[in-house]
Protein backbone atom coordinates (compact mmCIF):
# COMPACT_ATOMS: atom_id res chain seq x y z
CA UNK A 1 0.00 0.00 0.00
CA UNK A 2 2.86 2.27 1.01
CA UNK A 3 4.07 2.58 -2.80
CA UNK A 4 0.91 2.95 -4.32
CA UNK A 5 0.01 5.89 -1.60
CA UNK A 6 3.28 7.26 -2.43
CA UNK A 7 2.15 7.34 -6.22
CA UNK A 8 -0.89 8.75 -5.61
CA UNK A 9 0.92 11.48 -4.06
CA UNK A 10 3.31 12.10 -6.72
CA UNK A 11 0.23 12.15 -9.44
CA UNK A 12 -1.57 14.65 -7.21
CA UNK A 13 1.44 16.40 -6.96
CA UNK A 14 2.01 16.75 -10.53
CA UNK A 15 -1.46 17.18 -11.27
CA UNK A 16 -2.06 20.19 -9.19
CA UNK A 17 0.71 21.96 -10.42
CA UNK A 18 -1.68 23.22 -13.38
CA UNK A 19 -4.21 24.85 -11.58
CA UNK A 20 -1.42 26.17 -9.07
CA UNK A 21 0.37 27.66 -12.28
CA UNK A 22 -2.53 28.45 -14.49
CA UNK A 23 -4.11 30.60 -11.56
CA UNK A 24 -1.10 32.28 -10.44
CA UNK A 25 -0.52 33.26 -13.83
CA UNK A 26 -3.84 34.96 -14.29
CA UNK A 27 -3.96 36.29 -10.68
CA UNK A 28 -0.35 38.11 -11.69
CA UNK A 29 -1.26 38.94 -15.46
CA UNK A 30 -4.91 38.69 -16.30
CA UNK A 31 -5.88 38.41 -19.66
CA UNK A 32 -2.56 38.90 -20.85
CA UNK A 33 -2.53 35.15 -22.24
CA UNK A 34 -4.99 35.90 -24.57
CA UNK A 35 -3.89 39.22 -25.67
CA UNK A 36 -7.99 40.28 -25.80
CA UNK A 37 -8.73 43.81 -24.81
CA UNK A 38 -11.50 43.28 -22.06
CA UNK A 39 -13.17 45.39 -19.93
CA UNK A 40 -12.12 46.17 -16.51
CA UNK A 41 -14.83 44.30 -14.67
CA UNK A 42 -13.97 41.25 -17.32
CA UNK A 43 -10.93 41.19 -16.27
CA UNK A 44 -11.92 41.80 -12.49
CA UNK A 45 -13.69 38.51 -12.70
CA UNK A 46 -10.80 36.31 -14.77
CA UNK A 47 -8.15 37.15 -11.65
CA UNK A 48 -10.98 36.33 -9.57
CA UNK A 49 -11.71 32.58 -10.85
CA UNK A 50 -8.12 32.87 -11.88
CA UNK A 51 -7.49 32.84 -7.69
CA UNK A 52 -9.88 30.42 -7.25
CA UNK A 53 -7.97 28.11 -9.49
CA UNK A 54 -5.03 28.51 -7.39
CA UNK A 55 -6.60 27.92 -4.55
CA UNK A 56 -8.40 24.72 -5.79
CA UNK A 57 -4.60 23.57 -7.02
CA UNK A 58 -3.65 24.47 -3.13
CA UNK A 59 -6.40 22.40 -1.24
CA UNK A 60 -5.04 19.53 -3.59
CA UNK A 61 -1.65 19.72 -2.29
CA UNK A 62 -2.67 20.27 1.56
CA UNK A 63 -4.18 16.68 1.05
CA UNK A 64 -0.64 15.37 -0.16
CA UNK A 65 1.05 14.59 3.87
CA UNK A 66 -2.27 12.62 5.00
CA UNK A 67 -3.62 11.44 1.59
CA UNK A 68 -5.20 8.64 2.48
CA UNK A 69 -7.03 10.08 5.51
CA UNK A 70 -8.52 13.09 3.68
CA UNK A 71 -10.72 11.74 1.44
CA UNK A 72 -13.81 13.97 2.38
CA UNK A 73 -11.56 17.06 0.96
CA UNK A 74 -10.68 15.30 -2.10
CA UNK A 75 -14.14 14.87 -3.28
CA UNK A 76 -15.01 18.25 -2.02
CA UNK A 77 -12.00 19.60 -4.34
CA UNK A 78 -12.66 17.14 -7.50
CA UNK A 79 -16.85 17.64 -7.43
CA UNK A 80 -15.77 21.80 -7.45
CA UNK A 81 -13.73 20.79 -10.84
CA UNK A 82 -16.17 18.22 -11.99
CA UNK A 83 -18.69 21.41 -12.32
CA UNK A 84 -16.28 23.35 -13.61
CA UNK A 85 -15.35 21.52 -16.41
CA UNK A 86 -19.30 20.60 -16.79
CA UNK A 87 -19.15 24.51 -17.45
CA UNK A 88 -16.47 24.19 -20.31
CA UNK A 89 -18.46 21.10 -21.76
CA UNK A 90 -21.77 23.34 -22.04
CA UNK A 91 -19.39 26.56 -23.40
CA UNK A 92 -18.19 23.90 -25.66
CA UNK A 93 -21.58 22.40 -26.89
CA UNK A 94 -22.86 26.99 -27.15
CA UNK A 95 -19.95 28.51 -28.80
CA UNK A 96 -17.95 25.62 -30.41
CA UNK A 97 -14.12 24.27 -30.14
CA UNK A 98 -11.81 25.87 -27.75
CA UNK A 99 -7.90 25.81 -27.70
CA UNK A 100 -5.98 22.62 -27.19
CA UNK A 101 -5.01 23.97 -23.88
CA UNK A 102 -8.51 24.07 -23.00
CA UNK A 103 -9.26 20.81 -24.26
CA UNK A 104 -6.30 19.90 -22.28
CA UNK A 105 -8.38 21.42 -19.45
CA UNK A 106 -11.43 19.70 -19.94
CA UNK A 107 -9.60 16.50 -20.20
CA UNK A 108 -8.43 16.78 -16.92
CA UNK A 109 -11.34 18.01 -15.44
CA UNK A 110 -13.70 15.31 -16.42
CA UNK A 111 -11.25 12.36 -16.90
CA UNK A 112 -8.22 12.78 -14.94
CA UNK A 113 -9.79 14.83 -11.61
CA UNK A 114 -12.35 11.69 -10.75
CA UNK A 115 -10.13 8.93 -11.89
CA UNK A 116 -7.60 10.30 -9.25
CA UNK A 117 -10.49 10.98 -6.84
CA UNK A 118 -11.33 6.92 -7.05
CA UNK A 119 -7.28 6.08 -6.66
CA UNK A 120 -7.65 8.28 -3.32
CA UNK A 121 -10.66 6.40 -2.17
CA UNK A 122 -8.98 2.92 -3.15
CA UNK A 123 -6.03 4.09 -0.49
CA UNK A 124 -8.18 5.25 1.96
CA UNK A 125 -10.30 2.05 1.87
CA UNK A 126 -6.57 0.09 1.98
CA UNK A 127 -5.69 2.28 4.76
CA UNK A 128 -8.84 2.01 7.07
CA UNK A 129 -9.35 -2.36 6.51
CA UNK A 130 -4.90 -2.10 7.17
CA UNK A 131 -5.21 -0.31 10.29
CA UNK A 132 -8.37 -0.14 11.23
CA UNK A 133 -9.68 3.15 11.32
CA UNK A 134 -12.47 5.37 9.19
CA UNK A 135 -11.88 8.40 7.27
CA UNK A 136 -11.04 11.58 9.01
Amino acid sequence: MERERKLLQQSVAIVATIPVAAGLYGVLFGQALTGDAVSISAESHFRFLSGLLLGIGLCFWSTLPSIEIRTGRFRLLTLLVVIGGVGRLIGLGLTGLPSLFMIGGLIVELVVAPVLCLWQTRIANLYAQEYGVAEV
